[in-house]
């Protein structure tokens, strides 16, 4: 691993600490008080020159990270951090004393030299350092409370600082990779996880108020049957079969309601085996339960009742929020119940003119012709079979104009395998889903039980996979054993908790409500990644600019693109002639440049972009009229993001993932 000369310097310290016996990594520390707590304390604080000339009394003890530290003569001042808050800690040089965890002493030998206590904690106590203090409280002169430092113990030393990089909180990828970072640096960050706590604290407290008994279920299945979506799949050493991580634990929990439990439900890990994007993740939190003798319309009003129960709860939370769809369009969502009801097939029929009811697994070749024939079309609808581009259809002509919460029912029977046709209309499955600007939220449907009807679906199934539909589930007979025992009428809901939470605490990406993400595995092989990056520039026709203007703005967006990606763009510092000069190198990577129709192609494309770890380089139309940095602030500060007007943006990243989104863009004529 590499390390900073600042790191360098700590580890010496460290070890000069170590050499004069002193615990620098403590195996434990008790007695401690939330900072909180702490500054609960007023009617404790003691007059600031009595605690000079008598020193403190030791009256509380507490611990916490060092964030910063500053010396003024005789006294040192500093800021810690933990869980609960920060507050500021006071050294004063001859009225403090150095705990080792061996002994406590004014005075310690390090290096050869005697150094006092205070010496410790200026120059031993550093930056992202653990400490522990016994103090006393008192007001500074600018009325900041204060501890008074008697004793205190090194309980952590941190041996990097924190990236000079990572300041500001700009890095994306650095706050993916390491999260602990930003929640040390950025409050909002940290308070989002408690939040996340509290709010899976609260919905397992609903449940238990409304008698469902909670239980796990296995993640390693023999088939991949529990949803519409691509497994992941794994080899089983000892049983030397193929398993697979589960996509829901939806076969599980039902086979649980054959076993006398009639109220079920799990907090569960499921893993799908899908495209990577601010709205997907392979690997995410859901809640799933199942009601005996309920059907999905039961389920409508347990989940208006839910979320008022939340919000009664947690106050954090508001029923009012601004949520972006998936064009990054906001609109204000109101969670206020009850919710309205919209009709799938109604809906898709006055938006597309196509009545997908009349569509049945065997119609496929006639619905991608009736889809086509309306003018819409997407990548892989030549291999999808018929429920699959039913799906795609309505999230392409009606969700994106839902603002919700709204349930949306009344599906086609060739949509669902596992749910359970109308008895008065069987061209639709009892199914809805809760949707919120454009986000799909809750799934629940009234559950199949009839095991005949479940074969058969299977059997249907089973032939879209044969034609390479990677999203069809396959077939499970365990699950059809169990039905066949007797299973008893049913409703079951999910929901993924990562999505519900962004969009209640306003955030553009899934990952911002994961602690750890998946990431990449970080290389530096740089030569690797190399080979398979992409910069597309776009330029924006609806701006109307004269050809100066087009070169101006590409030169920009290459130069700024370039100044930001830096060395990792060459392959080669330079070449050296025969004579031994140097002629520097060109970057290997060529700038595609492409056309796009209008800025608001541009805001989405730049969202995103962004917010899919690619690197996006913008340039509007303040940078093309001034020069003047502070201008180009100020103009662009008097302005919301929506009515910004980029002239081009460069997006540069995995070539997959570049081409992806630029594909629909023509070349720049």
């Amino acid at each position: 691993m590499d390390y900073s000369k600042e790191s360098q310097d700590r580890m010496k310290k460290i070890q000069a600490l170590k050499d004069a016996w002193v615990i620098v990594y403590a195996n434990n520390y008790h007695g401690k008080q939330d900072i909180s707590d702490v500054r609960m304390q007023e009617s404790l604080i003691k007059d600031s020159e009595t605690l000079m000339e008598s020193w403190a009394e030791k009256t509380f003890q507490t611990a916490g990270r060092i964030m910063l530290s500053r010396g003024m003569g005789k006294l040192v001042f500093a800021k810690i951090i933990d869980h609960s808050g920060e507050i500021q800690v006071c050294f004063m040089k001859g009225a403090v004393e150095f705990n080792t965890w061996k002994e406590l002493v004014e005075n310690i030998l390090v290096e050869g030299e005697e150094k006092s206590a205070f010496k410790i904690a200026e120059k031993f106590c550093q930056l992202w350092d653990y400490i522990w203090v016994k103090w006393d409280l008192f007001l500074t002169k600018h009325g900041e409370l204060t501890i008074f430092v008697r004793e205190f113990q090194i309980l952590s030393k941190a041996v990097r600082p924190l990236p000079e990089k990572f300041h500001g909180v700009q890095d994306i990828e650095t706050i993916y990779r390491q999260r602990y970072l930003d929640m040390i640096m950025n409050e909002e960050s940290f308070e989002r996880f408690k939040l996340r706590s509290t709010f899976v604290k609260t919905l397992r407290d609903f449940y238990d108020s409304r008698s469902f008994v909670e239980v796990e279920t296995p993640v390693l299945g023999n088939a991949a049957s529990w949803a519409a979506a691509a497994p992941f799949k794994t080899h089983h050493n000892d049983f030397n079969e193929e398993f697979f991580l589960r996509i829901s634990p939806e076969t599980a929990l039902k086979k649980a309601t054959v076993g006398r439990f009639e109220r079920v439900v799990e907090f569960t890990r499921n893993f799908r085996n899908e495209g990577s994007d601010p709205s997907h993740i392979q690997e995410f939190s859901a809640i799933e339960h199942y009601a005996a003798w309920w059907n999905y319309e039961d389920n409508m009003k347990f989940t208006e009742d839910m979320f008022d129960f939340v919000f009664q709860h947690i106050p954090e939370l508001k029923k009012e929020v601004m949520v972006k769809d998936k064009s990054w369009a906001e609109r204000q969502v109101n969670f206020a119940t009850p919710w309205p009801r919209i009709d799938y097939i109604a809906g898709v029929l006055e938006m597309s003119g196509i009545d997908v009811s009349q569509f049945w697994p065997e119609d496929e070749e006639q619905l991608r012709w009736a889809i086509k024939t309306a003018w819409y079309s997407w990548e892989g609808i030549d291999k999808q079979v018929t429920a699959t581009m039913i799906d795609y259809l309505y999230k392409k002509v009606l969700r994106p104009g839902i603002t919700g919460p709204a349930f949306v029912y009344n599906y086609p029977k060739t949509m669902q395998p596992l749910a359970r046709g109308n008895d008065t209309n069987p061209e639709i499955v009892e199914q809805w889903q809760l949707v919120i600007n454009g986000w799909e939220v809750i799934k629940a449907y009234s559950e199949l039980v009839d095991p005949k009807i479940q074969i058969a679906n299977f059997e249907a199934q089973g032939d879209a996979l044969a034609k390479w539909d990677e999203e069809a589930t396959s077939s499970d007979d365990d699950f059809v054993l169990a039905m066949e025992y007797g299973m008893p009428p049913q409703s079951g809901w999910g929901m993924g908790i990562e999505r519900i939470l962004a969009l209640l605490t306003w955030q553009d990406n899934l990952r911002d409500m994961v602690l750890f993400p998946l990431m990449k595995t970080n290389t530096n092989e740089e030569k690797v990644n190399k080979k398979t990056q992409l910069a597309v520039a776009l330029l924006n026709k609806e701006s109307n600019l004269e050809k100066w203007q087009e070169l101006n703005t590409i030169a920009h967006l290459s130069a700024s693109f370039s100044a930001r990606i830096w060395k990792s763009l060459f392959e080669h510092e330079s070449a050296t002639t025969s004579d031994g000069q140097n002629i520097p190198m060109n970057i290997q990577h060529a700038i595609m440049i492409k056309e796009a129709p209008s800025n608001q192609d541009l805001q989405t494309l730049y969202t995103i972009a962004k917010n899919g770890w690619l690197e996006v380089v913008p340039f509007t139309r303040e940078m093309l009229e001034t020069s003047d940095d502070s201008i180009v602030q100020k103009n662009t500060e008097a302005k919301k993001m929506l009515e910004v007007e980029y002239l081009g943006i460069l997006i540069f990243g995995d070539k997959k993932h570049v081409e992806k989104l630029t594909k629909d863009y023509s070349l720049y004529s």
